[in-house]
C-alpha cells in the first residue's frame, strides 16, 4: 500500500502547474541535521502533479523510511483548514499562499516555528528577503517559503506588428498613453470583445499599480491601511479605464475567464490578448506549449521607468495541535533545501529535453538554490525570447517587494478586493469604495491588534 494518500483536485492542478514555474537537502545539504522523525505525517493544500513536486517527496521518503506521509491533494480550503483544526485533528502541516499566515498566526491557528528552525537547523539566510518577511510576524518565523513568484510584463510582438507597434510602445510608466495603446490593440466589435489589448490584472494585481504610483497600501508593520491615498485611487482609476474601454467588466471578465493558461490553446497561441502582466511561471508553460509563439517578456516598471515587481508565493505551516511536529519539521526543511530543489529542476530539464523543449529553469525562495541551478544546470535555449525572458526574471527576483505580513492579512486582502469588485462592477466610484475598504481593514486591523 503507498505511503501516500492522494485526493486528487482540480485545483490541485492549478497548484503544482504554478508551482511548475519555479526539491535533496538544507542549504546545499542534503537534508541532513536535525532529527529525521518517524511515524505519521500528513499534510493538505499540497499536489504531486508534476516533476518539481514528486522528486522532493520522492527525496524525502527515501531519507525518512520511518515516516509514513499522507499527501491529501487540493488547493488550500479555509474552511476545511480551520474546522480541522477546531476539531483537534488538523493536519501536521499546510501548504498555503504566505499572504494569509499573519493572520492563522494571530488566530492561534498555527504555531511559531522557532524551535523547529533551531532543532532541524535551517539556515534562514538562504530564502528571499521578500519571502521571509511575508512568513515573520513580530519578529518571529511562522512559515518556510517554497516558491517566488514575480510579475512581468508578458508581450505578443505578433499581434503588437499587426497595429504597427512596438513592445517599447507598451509603455507602464505613461498612464496617460495606454488607452490609446489599448484602444489600437483590442478588437471590441459590436459589443463583443475578442482580443484584449492591456489586461491590467485587477483585482488581483492593484498592490504593483499602487506601488508604480509611489503608495504602500498598508504599512511596512502590517499594521494600518492605506487604501484611501489618492495614488491607489488614481491606480485603481487607471485600471478601470482600460477594462471600460474593452467593453466593460462583465464581458471583459467572461472573455478573460475562458483562457487556458495551462494549455497548447493558451491566448498567447490563440492570439486572444497582446499585453498583460502576470507571474513569471507562465514563461514555464509558454516554453512548454507554445515554444514558437513571438513572445517578448519586459519588467513591469513604476512611473519613473524603474523596475518594479512584487513577490509572492507559497510556504509550508505548522497547525496548532499537530502530531507529528518533529517529521513536519524535517519535511519542510527537505521540501526547500538547495540540494532538494537542485533535483527537481534536473528533473524539469531532462523532461523538457526529452520533449525536445526549452527549459526555463525553476523559480524558488531559496537563493540559494536558484543560483546553483542557473550556475550548474541552467542553458540557454538558443531562443533569444526565451533566453531573454528568463534573464528579465532573474533580474525581477533580486528587487522584487512582497506585501508585509500583517495580523490581519486575510481580512485586509478581502477589504481591497471587495472594493475592486465594486467598482468593476459599476457599484462604487474607485473614491468611494476605497473608503469603505480603509473603514472595514482598519476595524480588522485594530482588532487583530487587540
Amino acid at each position: 500500500m503507498s505511503r501516500r494518500l492522494r485526493a486528487t483536485a482540480l485545483a490541485g492542478v492549478l497548484t503544482l502547474a504554478i508551482s511548475g514555474c519555479g526539491g535533496v537537502g538544507g542549504g546545499g545539504d542534503s537534508g541532513g541535521g536535525g532529527a529525521k522523525g518517524s511515524g505519521a505525517l500528513s499534510t493538505m493544500g499540497f499536489g504531486l502533479s508534476d516533476e518539481i513536486a514528486k522528486t522532493r517527496v520522492d527525496a524525502f521518503e527515501k531519507d525518512h523510511p520511518d515516516v509514513q506521509l499522507n499527501i491529501t491533494e487540493g488547493a488550500f480550503d479555509e474552511q476545511q483548514f480551520l474546522s480541522a483544526v477546531a476539531s483537534g485533528n488538523p493536519p501536521d502541516l499546510v501548504y498555503l499562499d504566505r499572504k494569509l499566515i499573519g493572520t492563522y498566526a494571530r488566530r492561534g491557528s498555527i504555531q511559531p516555528l522557532t524551535d523547529c528552525v533551531e532543532k532541524q537547523q535551517i539556515d534562514l539566510g538562504q530564502y528571499r528577503q521578500a519571502a521571509k518577511d511575508q512568513v515573520t510576524l513580530d519578529g518571529t518565523v511562522y512559515g518556510i517559503p517554497e516558491f517566488s513568484q514575480v510579475r512581468v510584463l508578458y508581450l505578443n510582438e505578433a499581434l503588437l506588428k499587426q497595429a504597427g507597434l512596438t513592445a517599447d510602445d507598451v509603455n507602464l510608466a505613461d498612464w496617460a498613453s495606454l488607452p490609446a495603446v489599448n484602444a489600437k490593440l483590442a478588437k471590441v466589435s459590436g459589443g463583443r470583445l475578442s482580443r484584449i489589448g492591456i489586461d491590467p490584472k485587477i483585482p488581483e494585481f492593484l498592490p504593483i499599480w499602487a506601488k508604480a504610483n509611489g503608495a504602500e497600501m498598508i504599512s511596512a508593520d502590517g499594521a494600518k491601511a492605506n487604501l484611501t491615498d489618492p495614488k491607489v485611487v488614481e491606480a485603481l482609476t487607471t485600471g478601470l479605464k482600460l477594462i471600460q474601454d474593452q467593453g466593460g467588466w462583465g464581458k471583459f471578465k467572461s472573455f478573460r475567464d475562458t483562457f487556458d493558461f495551462f494549455g497548447a490553446q493558451n491566448p498567447l497561441a490563440k492570439n486572444q490578448i497582446v499585453a498583460w502582466p502576470m507571474e513569471d511561471w507562465f514563461l514555464n508553460q509558454a516554453a512548454k506549449n507554445s515554444p514558437k509563439a513571438e513572445l517578448v517578456v519586459k519588467p513591469f516598471v513604476d512611473r519613473q521607468g524603474k523596475p518594479l515587481t512584487m513577490s509572492s508565493g507559497q510556504a509550508w505551516v505548522l497547525t496548532k495541535g499537530a502530531k507529528n511536529p518533529e517529521a513536519a519539521c524535517a519535511f519542510v526543511k527537505q521540501m526547500t533545501a538547495t540540494d532538494t530543489w537542485f533535483a527537481a529542476a534536473k528533473a524539469r530539464a531532462e523532461a523538457r529535453k526529452a520533449a525536445n523543449l526549452p527549459f526555463t529553469g525553476v523559480w524558488t525562495g531559496n537563493t540559494a538554490a536558484d543560483k546553483k541551478i542557473f550556475d550548474e544546470l541552467y542553458q540557454p535555449t538558443g531562443n533569444k525570447r526565451f533566453d531573454d525572458a528568463v534573464a528579465t526574471i532573474r533580474a525581477a527576483q533580486d528587487t522584487a517587494f512582497a506585501m508585509p505580513a500583517s495580523p490581519a492579512g486575510a481580512e485586509f486582502d478581502k477589504a481591497w478586493t471587495d472594493a475592486v469588485n465594486r467598482v468593476l462592477s459599476g457599484q462604487a466610484q474607485p473614491a468611494e469604495a476605497l473608503a469603505r475598504a480603509q473603514q472595514e481593514a482598519t476595524a480588522a486591523l485594530d482588532k487583530a491588534a487587540g
